[in-house]
C-alpha cells in the first residue's frame, strides 16, 4: 500500500513565476491539490489531468473552511488518494498555520513534506525596491501579524513601535487606524508607511504615507486586502522617493 504523504507547498506571493522548482514537481505529481485563496490560480496548471483540486478559502474575510474542517479534509482525502499536496500562500511557516495540519497528518499516519516559498514579507517590499535593511538606517526588521487568534491587537505591535526595526504587518488592514496610532504614541507620526495590496501580480497597487496619514491615504486609493504594511525610514528608499530627491538636489545646483 503506498504510503500516504502531505505536501506543505508555499506558493509564494502572488507572481506565479515565484515558486521553486520543487514546489512545480511536486504539484505536477499531486493526486489532490487543497488551494488557499492567497496561492495564485495559475499555479493549478501544473497538475496533471487526474489531480483532484479543491478550493478551502483561508483569507480574511473568505473562510470556505475552518482549519479544522481543513485538516478533517486532508485525512479523508488520504483515504482515497496519495499524494495529498496543500497549497498556502507565501511560505506554509510563516503565519500558515502549517503545524496544525502537520499534527493533524501525523495523528492520521501519514508523512509530511515541507517546500518552503517565498514570503510576501520578504518579496513584496523587494519588488518594490524597499530593503527590510539597509546600513545606516536599521539592523533588524520584524515580521508581526495584526491581530492575535481572538481578534485583538498582537502585543508585538507595541513592541516593534518602540525599536528602529522595520515592521512588516501581514493581515492588519482591518486594524490599521489603531495600529497607526501605536507607533505614534511612540514618537514615529513621521514615520514612513507603505502599503502594498496584491503584491508581485499584475493588480499591485500601493500607497505610500506617514503613520499619521495612511490611513486616508488608504481609504482614497481604494486599497483592501490582501495587502501588507510596511513602517520604516526604509520606506524613503523606494524609487519614487529617491528620484524626488535627485530631482531636488538638481534644482539646488
Amino acid at each position: 500500500m503506498p504510503t500516504k504523504r502531505l505536501f506543505l507547498v508555499g506558493a509564494g506571493p502572488g507572481d506565479p513565476e515565484l515558486v521553486t522548482l520543487k514546489a512545480v514537481r511536486i504539484l505536477q505529481e499531486a493526486d489532490v491539490i487543497l488551494y488557499d485563496a492567497l496561492a495564485n490560480p495559475a499555479l493549478l496548471s501544473y497538475a496533471n489531468k487526474g489531480c483532484h483540486v479543491e478550493f478551502v478559502g483561508k483569507r480574511f474575510g473568505c473562510h470556505t473552511l475552518s482549519q479544522q474542517e481543513i485538516n478533517g479534509r486532508i485525512i479523508e482525502l488520504s483515504h482515497q488518494y496519495s499524494r495529498i499536496v496543500r497549497l498556502k500562500g507565501g511560505d506554509p511557516f510563516v503565519f500558515g498555520r502549517a503545524q496544525e495540519e502537520i499534527e493533524a497528518a501525523e495523528s492520521a499516519g501519514m508523512e509530511v513534506d515541507i517546500i518552503p516559498g517565498i514570503s510576501s514579507a520578504l518579496a513584496v517590499p523587494a519588488s518594490q525596491r524597499i530593503p527590510l535593511t539597509c546600513r545606516g538606517i536599521n539592523e533588524s526588521f520584524w515580521v508581526t501579524t495584526g491581530t492575535t487568534a481572538n481578534g485583538e491587537i498582537s502585543q508585538d505591535i507595541f513592541w516593534a513601535a518602540q525599536s528602529s526595526a522595520t515592521v512588516i504587518i501581514l493581515m492588519a488592514m482591518s486594524k490599521l487606524e489603531a495600529i497607526m496610532d501605536i507607533f505614534q504614541q511612540c514618537g514615529k507620526s513621521k514615520t514612513p508607511v507603505a502599503i502594498i495590496q496584491n503584491g508581485t501580480r499584475p493588480d499591485e497597487k500601493m500607497v505610500i504615507g506617514t503613520t499619521r496619514d495612511i490611513q486616508f491615504k488608504v481609504e482614497n486609493a481604494g486599497i483592501s486586502n490582501p495587502a501588507i504594511i510596511i513602517v520604516g525610514e526604509v520606506v524613503k528608499l523606494h524609487q519614487p522617493h529617491l528620484s524626488s530627491l535627485i530631482q531636488t538636489t538638481v534644482n539646488q545646483l
